[in-house]
Order: C-alpha cells, then structure tokens, then sequence
C-alpha cells in the first residue's frame, strides 16, 4: 500500500496573548483587568509559573517566557509588605518581559500594581478558577497551541466515536461520502481541509480551518453549512484521528484486502495509523463501507477481530477432518 504524501510539519515558536485570551476566555473563565496593549506579546513557553520567589527579589532561573500566574501565596507575600516595597517588587517583575499575568481565584491586587503593569505594557487578567486547576487546564490549552501542526487535504468525520481520516484523490466523492455519514448521524469536523496537531507526541487531533469550520462544499451545490442543515450535533470542533480511509478509483481487485488478517498502517504525523481502501465505483455505497471500517476498527479495539475469528474456525474445521 503507498503511503501518504509527505506533509509539512510547523512547530509553532510562540503564541500570541491575544490568540491564548480570545481562544480560552471562556474555558479558563478568563476576562482583562488591565490594559489590551501586552496582547501582542509572544508566550514563549507552553507552561506557566507562580513567580513567588521573583517577588521576593529573587531573578535567578526565573521563568519569564511563561504566563505568569499569582494565587493566594503570592497575594499574601505582597500584603505583608510594605506598599512601597510591594510596588519596588512588582515592577521588578514587570520589567522582565514577561509575557502576562493572570490573577486566580478571582483574587485582586491593588490599582498602584495594575498601573505599574499597564505602563510596561503587560496585560493582567483574572480567573475565577482556583490556582491549580488554572495551571493545570493552562497548560494543556498551552501544549495544544504548541503542538507541531500540518495541513492535509482530507475529510474528517466522527463515525460513532472514531475519528475517520477520508483521504482520495480530488473526484472520488470524499465530501459527498461524508454527506452519507452525517446522514447516519454521524459528525463532521472537517471537510477538503484538516488542521492536524500532535499531542504530546501521541496522538494525532484534527480540526477544521476557522473559515470553513461547519461547511461542506459538493459539486453541483456549493458551499453547505451542515450545522444549519442537520443541526449543531452533526458538527464537532476538534477529533482524534483513529483510522484512515483511502478512496481509490480504478484500483483492481486484485489489489484488494479479501480476508483483513493483516492490519495495515500507514505514518501519520510520525504516527503508525490504521488505513484501509476502498475502491470506488458507480453504485457503490461509499458512507455504508467506510462506516463498516470504523465499526471494525471498533471491534478490534474491544479486543475481536473477525478475520481472526474466521481464520479459527477454518482451522478447527480442518482439524476435525483430520480426525474424521
């Protein structure tokens, strides 16, 4: 089986504040309490840091490429000096290029301290998560946004909780075997178009372009938005790629998988991917197959594979006859 055509891999260097508040403002209950101006500074790090023993004066190792996060520890250190002192403090950190800061809890630090970051330019926001779960859920919003990330031209559909790569040359009715499946009740992520990411070197999520998040294009009818058609439940936001499915047209049968006793992979993102094809031609049911695919991918992972299957019961029957 060929593999797939080689794709350019992007390791993103940076995210922008701007993109990490607009993209998780509500899943990290985020909102500005300061200046909009540090929005177009750069998150180096995919982490965060408590920049507790910088606001003690201590700089050294100091994690400034990060998002910087102040719970309940930090407040507390700042109350207990000096106002004076606190700001001397404050500024300090302010002025290490930080890229912002993020109050927990909902917590609030004086107006002397958002000033002094407002004129260095760094955005402070609020949370009203507790300072752990912050860290915790920022992070994982940090690694998906540093992900090494590749366009593809595919479809991507949930096919009853597998992810389904459609792959095919441009004709073999990718879109409109997807239009089948939501049809079945299954969901679209992406259509021509798939934004692929690697997480934590795993697995292989995809999504769908901001532009054309929701849209199918046929032939012969344009631009569709399959929300609007078949309701908010035949779209998802983001899916993992658990199988690929190759349409191919023209292949000869001779070619094909009869009995699926060898499970073929193919490299996906330096992932090793379940693939299968399937020939193309007129009258065949393309969504009734590559669903079958994705509920025999299924029952392999419960731990059945019916080729297998087949092959002892071939076994057993022979054996029998040996024995007469």
């Amino acid at each position: 089986m060929n593999s797939l055509p080689p794709v350019k891999i992007k390791r993103p260097a940076s995210v922008l504040v701007r993109d990490f508040f607009e993209h998780n403002q509500e899943d990290l209950k985020l909102r500005m309490v300061g200046t909009d101006d540090g929005l177009s500074r750069r998150i180096l790090e995919p982490s965060v840091n408590r920049p507790g023993l910088a606001l003690s004066g201590f700089f050294t190792y100091f994690a400034y490429k990060r998002v910087q996060v102040i719970g309940n520890s930090e407040l507390s250190f700042l109350g207990g000096l000096k106002p004076e002192l606190a700001r001397q403090r404050f500024s300090q950190l302010c002025s290490q290029d930080i890229p912002c800061i993020v109050l927990a809890r909902g917590r609030m630090i004086p107006q002397d301290l958002i000033e002094i970051a407002n004129e260095a330019g760094i955005t402070v926001m609020q949370t009203s998560m507790i300072t752990m779960k912050f860290i915790n859920q920022a992070t994982i919003k940090l690694d998906y946004h540093f992900a090494p990330m590749t366009l593809i031209h595919a479809c991507l559909v949930d096919v009853q909780g597998i992810g389904v790569l459609v792959q095919g040359d441009s004709g073999t009715g990718k879109s409109e075997a997807v239009i089948g499946l939501l049809q079945r009740g299954c969901s679209l992520v992406a259509d021509d178009v798939v934004r692929l990411r690697l997480i934590e070197e795993r697995d292989v999520v995809g999504s769908a372009p901001e532009t054309t998040q929701n849209m199918i294009e046929i032939r012969g009818l344009g631009i569709l938005n399959v929300a609007a058609l078949f309701g908010v439940g035949a779209v998802r936001l983001t899916k993992r790629v658990d199988l690929v499915v190759r349409l191919r047209a023209g292949i000869e049968t001779s070619e094909l998988e009869r009995v699926g006793m060898g499970e073929r992979k193919v490299p996906l993102m330096g992932i090793d991917t379940p693939t299968v094809e399937i020939p193309v031609a007129p009258g065949r049911d393309v969504a009734s197959l590559i669903e079958l695919a994705a509920l025999n991918y299924k029952l392999k992972a419960f731990g059945y594979n019916s080729a297998v299957d087949f092959d002892q019961r071939l076994l057993k029957k022979m054996a029998d006859r040996q024995l007469g």
